[in-house]
């Protein structure tokens, strides 16, 4: 019989990374009510974080560009990146798992590419991976899907990966930010972790690799910002009965002073 060590071995076998399964990751299903992603987690159905963001972001500026290229193009270029996004990361998830995984039309031999960019640029500096396609939930207030928690550059660390048109500018897409934010707060609760780092990996079709990352004090910045925009959500979609009943702003007192207590101000 193996012993944990040897299970640990076997199971890293083909893998391209060292896996230490030491959380024991939930499986969610996910559903869409009306438009919007629904995550049902243990019979509790959450708010998905991509559904926050999108429902309190400020919409002009994609109207705006939507009135310049025209709503066919806009559809045919958002129709175009989803694909493309998706079978990058299809190829990004097979290659860390160590399974095979090939898409053989034009779109897919470019997302390919892309995600090789990412191996090759990116991924370099990952000890130990905990889980990939990681569903994630803070109980109660909303859940979500990250592409990545492993140990990076010796710190536990939420990676998420983007395909671009164009080169990002961190102004454009704080949204990226808010997301791995709203991940880490959720891991840290549900498993006791401190993911102390959070990385944005973006390759856009020409192979510009950019890497956002943020860490510490910048990551709790960014988790009280996301708490700020959850706030909205619930000022938009609740009755007053309702509000009585969860109180953002009292949740964002107990997040500040459990930080204090750890020793993060």
């Amino acid at each position: 019989m193996m012993n944990d060590k040897d299970l640990q071995e076997y199971h890293n076998i083909g893998k391209a990374f060292k896996y230490n399964e030491k959380f024991n990751y939930v499986s969610g299903k996910q559903i869409d009510d009306h438009g919007s992603r629904i995550y049902d987690i243990n019979g509790s159905r959450l708010p998905s974080v991509t559904t926050i963001l999108g429902k309190t972001k400020n919409q002009q500026f994609l109207r705006d560009w939507k009135a310049k290229v025209g709503e066919a193009e806009a559809e045919r270029i958002k129709n175009l990146s989803s694909k493309r996004g998706t079978s990058m990361h299809k190829f990004l998830e097979s290659h860390i798992q160590g399974i095979g995984y090939d898409d053989l039309t034009g779109l897919g031999q470019e997302a390919k590419t892309m995600a090789q960019k990412i191996i090759e640029v990116g991924l370099t500096p990952i000890e130990e991976v905990y889980g990939s396609e990681v569903t994630l939930y803070y109980p109660g207030l909303y859940a979500g899907s990250t592409d990545l928690v492993c140990r990076h550059n010796g710190m536990d660390t939420i990676i998420d990966f983007k395909q671009a048109n164009r080169p990002k500018r961190l102004e454009w897409i704080e949204d990226y930010f808010l997301q791995i934010a709203a991940y880490c707060m959720a891991h840290d609760e549900v498993y006791q972790s401190q993911i102390r780092q959070g990385i944005i990996m973006v390759c856009t079709p020409d192979l510009y690799y950019q890497e956002f990352k943020f860490q510490d004090a910048d990551l709790r910045r960014w988790k009280h910002k996301w708490l700020k925009r959850l706030d909205m959500y619930h000022e938009l979609k609740f009755d007053e009965k309702e509000k009585v009943q969860f109180n953002v702003k009292e949740f964002e007192e107990q997040f500040k002073k459990k930080e204090k207590n750890e020793g993060n101000v």
